[in-house]
């Protein structure tokens, strides 16, 4: 059975304390998933494993295809610019794999409605 992987895809910190959401967030993705695919992190600087590591772990544990969400609240340069160079540099690292990205998480209205939802229960 092919395997289908999910890399969630950051911007990365200085301060170890800032991935922690991003881990939850996989923690939660993989739950739901079960058997389908790993799910793991990756970031454009200052953390680790970048992309390319990120799809060459999830290459060596059978996945034939994988997902890049780019877990950013919109689509600035690094969304636009950065990441599309990283993705095609990471097909032409592994031919045999379909690698492909996604929008902004931010970008879809459910992400939008659910920070809604946080907003209004802010309100004492």
């Amino acid at each position: 059975m092919a395997l289908h992987g999910i890399v969630l895809f950051g911007h990365g910190a200085r301060d170890a304390r800032w991935a922690e959401p991003f881990e939850r967030l996989m923690a939660k993705l993989s739950a739901a998933r079960g058997d389908s695919g790993p799910v793991s992190l990756a970031f454009l600087e200052l953390m680790s494993p970048d992309l390319s590591s990120a799809i060459a772990s999830q290459v060596a544990a059978g996945c034939s295809e994988i997902t890049v969400v780019p877990v950013f609240f919109g689509q600035g340069g690094h969304v636009r610019r950065d990441l599309p160079l990283l993705v095609d540099r990471c097909r032409g690292e592994f031919p045999d794999v379909v690698v492909r990205c996604s929008t902004a998480v931010g970008e879809d209205d459910a992400v939008l409605d659910a920070v809604v939802g946080f907003c209004l229960r802010q309100v004492f």
